[in-house]
């Protein structure tokens, strides 16, 4: 729409359509027909606007009749140029307001847009503080949990070693014993087959005390009784009393295959590396339980391998099963705190949480490799500092 800035000409004042019905009109008004165009010609009368001429009245039956249609024509051209004018403000002024609504909006989006920025910024926020409690409390637990285990092991070895010292000091003078009643009984088939009987119940008995003090020192090994926090550590002793502990759990009723390599000691946490081994070896037993029970285990035997090598300026150590392996949809998982495949009540769902937790205590790596009902890999890497 035209704003009238520039001299106005008659096609902006009036329209080609407006034009002929004004002429219509005006003719009906006179005596004779008069006619409104841009062109002068003879006897015709110009139509001004603001002291221009902006076309020509021709036609009528006098002059005089002329001019009134003439004043009639520029009345009516200056209330159109007016109406014209109060459109074009309303239209100017609404285009004004729609401009600055735009401009509103977008600094409203943009506002809306820091606003949720800055949400998604501390809702990142309010979960790395999650994770920090959610480890602290694992931590608090684990911490808690060897404690317990270390004065447990504490109480079994101060209870049991003095006993076990005496009765295996008994069994051996009671095998002297035996000897000496070898040479002072009679020799008869009967004397013979009760000091042989009472020979081999010594030996067996001196057997199942030696084999009591072995899990004793196991488990104050498994425990770190009374050491520090951190001390060289030699992991295939470690390894070796979680692969003791773990067999007496189960009654030796589990074939583990022990391959340990030359390995120099390292600086570590010895409670939290024992824990570790002893985690990854109970999920392998339990994994090879798993399989065993379900279908396809016919002439199959269950095998973990424990190996230990030193490769690429670290420690490694693998522990290997051949049981049903871990399902492909959890595998994400199976890092997360108290998430567990077993029945309930049957783990706690933190052996993995822990042995990841110990591995990155010890600046190492753990990774598992697993395929389902063929078996699964660990493979726990901790550098030599």
């Amino acid at each position: 729409m035209r704003n009238f800035e520039d001299d106005p000409t008659l096609e902006d004042l009036l329209t080609s359509d407006q034009r002929q019905r004004l002429n219509q009109m005006l003719s009906a008004l006179c005596r004779k027909p008069v006619s409104i165009g841009k062109d002068r010609s003879n006897g015709s009368v110009a139509l001004e606007f603001n002291l221009e001429t902006v076309g020509w009245l021709s036609g009528g039956s006098c002059e005089q009749e002329r001019l009134a249609v003439a004043d009639l024509v520029s009345f009516l051209m200056m209330f159109i140029a007016k109406y014209r004018l109060a459109a074009n403000l309303h239209h100017d002024t609404t285009e004004a307001s729609y401009a600055e609504l735009q401009k509103q909006n977008a600094a409203l989006k943009a506002s809306e847009a820091r606003y949720r920025a800055l949400s998604d910024q501390l809702q990142e926020k309010v979960d790395e503080q999650v994770a920090v409690i959610k480890q602290a409390q694992m931590d608090l637990y684990e911490s808690a949990r060897l404690r317990s285990v270390g004065q447990l092991a504490a109480g079994v070895a101060h209870e049991i070693n003095n006993p076990i010292g005496f009765m295996s000091s008994n069994l051996k003078v009671a095998g002297d014993y035996v000897n000496d009643l070898r040479e002072r009984v009679p020799d008869s088939e009967l004397n013979r087959d009760l000091l042989d009987d009472f020979a081999d119940l010594i030996a067996e008995s001196s057997d199942g005390a030696r084999r009591i003090a072995s899990i004793v020192s196991d488990l104050k090994t498994f425990s770190s009784i009374d050491q520090a926090d951190h001390t060289l550590c030699d992991v295939n002793d470690l390894l070796s009393s979680a692969v003791h502990l773990l067999q007496t759990e189960y009654g030796h009723g589990v074939d583990i295959l022990e391959k340990p390599g030359e390995l120099p000691k390292i600086s570590g946490h010895p409670s939290r590396l024992s824990q570790t081994f002893y985690n990854l070896l109970d999920n392998a037993v339990q994994a090879l339980k798993c399989r065993q029970q379900g279908a396809g285990a016919e002439g199959w035997s269950g095998r973990i391998l424990a190996k230990t090598s030193v490769d690429d300026g670290g420690i490694r150590v693998v522990i290997q099963d051949n049981g049903c392996g871990i399902a492909e949809d959890i595998r994400e998982q199976v890092f997360d705190a108290f998430f567990t495949s077993r029945p309930v009540g049957s783990g706690t769902g933190l052996g993995l949480t822990v042995a990841r937790d110990t591995a990155r205590a010890h600046q190492g790596t753990i990774q598992i490799d697993s395929r389902e009902d063929m078996g699964c890999r660990v493979t726990l890497f901790l550098p030599i500092r």
